[in-house]
């Protein structure tokens, strides 16, 4: 699979473009402008379907996210 991250800079059209506009046969996971780190979620989750031990791995890294977001919340609050 082709995960396409655009890359900002001078030319964002130009990176969005890029990951949009593949020919026919090539699927691609788009991810948000500077977002490699969701790239490699992204990749982790299509490796983790056949390995149990990423997949454990996905979901502590998940769950760590989701504890941060609760814990960004409440110092808002």
């Amino acid at each position: 699979p082709v995960i396409g991250v655009p890359v900002s800079g001078k030319l964002n059209l130009d990176a969005v473009l890029s990951v949009v506009q593949m020919p026919p046969g090539i699927p691609v996971a788009a991810v948000g402008l500077d977002r490699g780190d969701n790239a490699a979620i992204l990749a982790a989750q299509i490796l983790a379907v056949n390995d149990p031990e990423i997949d454990v791995k996905l979901r502590s890294h998940r769950e760590k996210m989701g504890a941060k977001v609760a814990s960004d919340s409440k110092e808002v609050e």
